[in-house]
């Protein structure tokens, strides 16, 4: 007589461990909060930091206003009985105010994205959002703080108190609205860099499938 060919069942509700086939064990219980926090933080959590984000960068506008008026070069004007006009026609006053504008909204952008980064390594989309967004709302008031806070925006009634040869400065004013987005340009870029460079890196996956598996059969090798 030859022996039966199909091996010993196990005792009813005994899993066997010798089964190559059997599913894992789970471990019972709640999952630990470990487990979810290397996950990252969800989405609600995600979306409150990157509206906390926006509009703490678009308040820091006010500073970068104060600075571009204070900065930027003036334009002199001068009036006679009939007009206003420029009193140095060749200056490159008007490009200076700018061109002052744009290298501080890059400065700006640069900060912004460096703060927020060392305060949210992971990053993630809706934070590069709120940063692009925060960033373009802030660029957008420190143009209105300047010009509000600077010379009077009335250019007649300017000239008209200060009387005909006296020359006074005219109003601030962006002549390229596209500078606008300097700030929000240089803010995104940096922050990509550095969430590429040196942000947290995900777990590289298997090199193959026959990784850790072992066939219980034995296959023979070829």
């Amino acid at each position: 007589m030859t022996a039966p060919l199909n091996p010993p069942q196990p005792p009813h509700g005994k899993p066997d461990d010798s089964d190559p086939w059997q599913e894992p064990a789970r471990a019972a219980g709640p999952v630990p909060e470990q487990a979810h926090e290397e996950d990252g933080p969800g989405m609600r959590t995600e979306l409150r930091d990157a509206a906390v984000i926006a509009v703490a960068v678009a308040a820091s506008g006010v500073l970068l206003g104060l600075l571009w008026l204070w900065l930027a070069p003036r334009v002199p004007l001068i009036a006679d009985d009939k007009a206003v006009f420029l009193k140095d026609t060749e200056g490159e006053q008007a490009i200076g105010v700018d061109g002052t504008f744009t290298l501080l909204g890059l400065a700006f952008g640069v900060v912004a994205a460096l703060v927020v980064f060392l305060v949210r390594r992971r990053g993630g989309i809706p934070l590069v959002v709120g940063l692009a967004a925060g960033s373009l709302l802030g660029a957008v008031l420190a143009w209105k703080v300047g010009v509000w806070a600077g010379p009077e925006t009335d250019v007649v009634a300017h000239a008209k108190s200060v009387g005909q040869g006296v020359v006074f400065d005219a109003p601030m004013e962006l002549k390229a609205k596209g500078v606008l987005l300097a700030w929000p340009v240089a803010a995104m870029v940096v922050q990509l860099a550095l969430t590429g460079l040196f942000g947290p890196r995900d777990p590289e996956p298997f090199s193959s499938y026959d990784d850790g598996y072992r066939d219980p059969y034995g296959a023979p090798e070829r």
